[in-house]
């Protein structure tokens, strides 16, 4: 066969799969998802069907456009998940109807996210009470921030756990060598930072006796527990039920 006569759909099915699956995911629904070939198109949904949309670091609005507009109504049935800049989640996840989406992760996470989009006011809201079960946060406040510790702890941290009701998993990650405002329980009620059903758990903390508070009843389904702690002193005085 002459290799200058070799077309991309000469290729057998499993070929081509191997190919597509190997690209970035948004680039082969940019690309391919108009092109007037069934077979192709069939494929191009096939590969997406199990993967997560990265809409991250993306400068050409025009590409948002049509997604929003063309490709992800067409694709709602098969997104399970979203990774996304702050400033392109709205406009996406009201798109269109998601019925399988449970996963979220938020690139440059500031806590100007929770009082514009996790309030019972928000048009996000049933998006993220009904449906989230995991989300993922790369945290982009500096632990240096003018916001009391406490205040952070309590607008942010607490808030989320208690406003996503259907939370499984929750991951706090930094984005750079700069570490992230850290979680800290201490003269906190014991109902702060709770949830009956809570399973994963990944969230730097200020000291140990903070891991001890985690421990203490409060996630009562927790199974996976991975933090980061800044300090290993502990509170004498505190009694731990564990």
């Amino acid at each position: 066969m002459n290799r200058s006569n070799i077309h991309l759909l000469d290729l057998p099915d499993e070929i081509l799969l191997f190919i597509l699956k190997n690209l970035n995911n948004i680039d082969i629904l940019y690309s391919l998802s108009d092109i007037n070939n069934r077979r192709l198109n069939i494929l191009v949904q096939e590969v997406t069907s199990t993967n997560i949309l990265k809409f991250v670091s993306i400068d050409n609005i025009s590409i948002i456009d049509r997604f929003c507009n063309d490709i992800l109504p067409r694709i709602r049935h098969n997104v399970k998940g979203f990774i996304f800049d702050p400033i392109f989640m709205e406009r996406i996840l009201l798109a269109t109807d998601y019925p399988n989406l449970t996963k979220l992760t938020i690139h440059h996470f500031q806590k100007e996210i929770v009082s514009n989009y996790f309030t019972n006011q928000s048009s996000l809201r049933s998006i993220f009470q009904e449906q989230i079960t995991n989300l993922i946060l790369i945290n982009d406040d500096e632990n240096d921030m003018e916001c009391l510790p406490d205040i952070y702890n309590e607008n942010i941290y607490i808030h989320i756990l208690t406003f996503f009701k259907n939370l499984k998993k929750l991951i706090v990650m930094e984005l750079s060598v700069v570490s992230y405002p850290h979680l800290s329980l201490c003269c906190l009620p014991s109902t702060s930072f709770s949830s009956p059903i809570l399973t994963h758990l990944y969230i730097n903390v200020r000291d140990f006796d903070d891991c001890l508070f985690l421990l203490d009843g409060r996630l009562s389904k927790l199974t996976i527990f991975c933090v980061v702690v800044y300090h290993m002193d502990t509170l004498e005085q505190i009694v731990h039920n564990m």
